[in-house]
Formats: C-alpha cells, sequence, structure tokens
C-alpha cells in the first residue's frame, strides 16, 4: 500500500500514517497489536505515541484498510486487508495465529445458510488449537 491508497481511502498523507501503514507491510507477522506497532516505532526512534498508534488503526479500520481481530483471551490485532478471505486458527498455548482457506469448511458454510433459508454474506471462522502430544517409544 502507498499514499495513493490513504487517499482513495479518504485520508491524508501524514507522517504517522505512512510509518504505520509499512511497517504493518513489513512485518513478518500479520497479525499486530498496537503495542507492537509502538513498540516497533520505538525502536527506530519514531515520535508517535501509542494513542495515535490507536487512532491511527481505527481510521484505518474504519477506511477498510486494516482488519481488526479480537480473539478470545488476547489483545485486538490487526492485519492489512488485502481482500482474500481466510479463517484463523489460535495455537492456545503460543498465542500463535495461523492462517488457513478451506474451500470445503466455505462450502459447507454456505449450504448450511441456505438449509435455513439465508444467503451468507460474510463470516469469522476462529479454530482455537493446541499441539498434538508428540508419542515417543
Amino acid at each position: 500500500m502507498e499514499s495513493q491508497d490513504l487517499r482513495k481511502a479518504g485520508l491524508k498523507v501524514t507522517h504517522p500514517r505512512m510509518r504505520i501503514l509499512e511497517i504493518l507491510e513489513a512485518s513478518q507477522s500479520r497479525h499486530m497489536t498496537a503495542e507492537d506497532i509502538y513498540k516497533q516505532l520505538l525502536s527506530h526512534e519514531e515520535d508517535i505515541g501509542l494513542a495515535t498508534v490507536y487512532r491511527v488503526l481505527t481510521q484505518f479500520e474504519t477506511a477498510g484498510l486494516v482488519t481488526k481481530h479480537n480473539f478470545e483471551g488476547g489483545q485486538a490485532v490487526f492485519e492489512l486487508d488485502r481482500g482474500k478471505h481466510h479463517d484463523h486458527m489460535i495455537d492456545i498455548e503460543s498465542g500463535r495465529v495461523i492462517e488457513f482457506v478451506n474451500e470445503e469448511i466455505e462450502r459447507l458454510q454456505r449450504e448450511i445458510a441456505d438449509k435455513h433459508g439465508y444467503v451468507l454474506e460474510e463470516h469469522s471462522l476462529v479454530l482455537y488449537v493446541r499441539p498434538k502430544k508428540k508419542t515417543g517409544k
């Protein structure tokens, strides 16, 4: 995403908005908390406060640039909205977020909605998982 994406979303191009966008794009972890972003800004000696990070993320969410997830038992995390639907698994031991796409699950959800007389508009699926215990002999 670039400055024209901010303009298209109806947002003025400002230094804090550009830096936060850059951090979200460059992140190895696609799901970041506001605090994660703030710590990255601090490590680059940026003078952007935590309140500004929250405000910018809320503006990005309203503009459709980021998606906010409130996974159970954790802080809100944000990811760039790249326009491709995916679901999530949360490792309850490490907190790691795993993205996945499964066409069979997507088909079943549409069928279930249809069977009940509805059209599926959107959904969010989150699986809370634990690593399998390794059996050693």
